[in-house]
C-alpha cells in the first residue's frame, strides 16, 4: 500500500473545490466525518473511497441521461465508473500501488454490496449522510408514498447494524422507522 493518505484526501478536496455549486467538497467532508463516527478503524482505502465517492460529480450532469429509472441507473453506473477511475489516479499520484488503487474502484463501484464489509461500510456511510443532511429537504418536496418507497430502498441497502443505529440516531415516524426495523423484508 505505502501511499500518502493526506495527499490523496487533499487532492480529492482540491478536485471538489471547483464545484460550481460548492456541494462536492462539503459532501466529501461529510462522508469522512460520518465514516469516522461509524467506522473509526476504517482502512485508508475506505477513507479515500468515502471522501472521493462523488469526486467531480457535477462534470456528468443527470440531465445528460434520459428521464426515468433506466436513465438514472445508467447515469449512476457511469458516475461510479468515473469516480473509481479518478480516485485511482489520485491515489497513484499519492504513491499507492496498483492493487490498492484497484481496490478503491471496487468500493466506489459498490461491487460486492452485502458481501464485502468495506463496500457495505461505504454504502452505510452514504445512507447516513443522506439521512442526516439531505433527507429532510428530500422528504418535504415529495409525496409521502414516494418518500416511503425511497426509505425502504435505502434501508434494504444498509447492514443490520446500520439500520439499528438509524433507529437510535434519528426520530423517524412510522412507517419510515418500520423500514429500518424490517430491513431486507421491507
Amino acid at each position: 500500500m505505502a501511499g500518502d493518505l493526506h495527499q490523496a484526501l487533499a487532492a480529492i478536496d482540491e478536485a471538489n473545490s471547483v464545484d460550481p455549486k460548492g456541494e462536492a467538497l462539503v459532501y466529501g467532508q461529510r462522508m469522512s466525518e460520518e465514516l469516522a463516527q461509524l467506522f473509526p478503524g476504517a482502512s485508508e482505502v475506505l477513507q479515500i473511497a468515502a471522501r472521493g465517492q462523488h469526486v467531480e460529480r457535477w462534470l456528468l450532469p443527470r440531465s445528460d441521461y434520459p428521464e426515468g429509472k433506466a436513465g438514472y441507473l445508467a447515469w449512476r453506473r457511469e458516475q461510479a465508473r468515473r469516480h473509481a477511475e479518478r480516485v485511482a489516479g489520485i491515489m497513484e499520484r499519492a504513491g499507492y500501488d496498483q492493487e490498492t488503487c484497484a481496490r478503491v474502484g471496487t468500493l466506489l463501484r459498490k461491487e460486492g454490496l452485502k458481501r464485502d464489509d468495506e463496500v457495505q461500510a461505504l454504502e452505510d456511510v452514504a445512507c447516513f449522510v443522506f439521512l442526516r443532511y439531505h433527507f429532510p429537504a428530500f422528504a418535504a418536496a415529495r409525496d409521502p408514498a414516494e418518500v416511503e418507497d425511497i426509505v425502504r430502498k435505502t434501508a434494504r441497502k444498509m447492514s443490520p447494524e446500520a439500520r439499528a443505529r438509524v433507529l437510535v440516531e434519528f426520530a423517524l415516524p412510522e412507517p419510515l422507522a418500520a423500514a429500518f426495523r424490517n430491513g431486507d423484508s421491507a
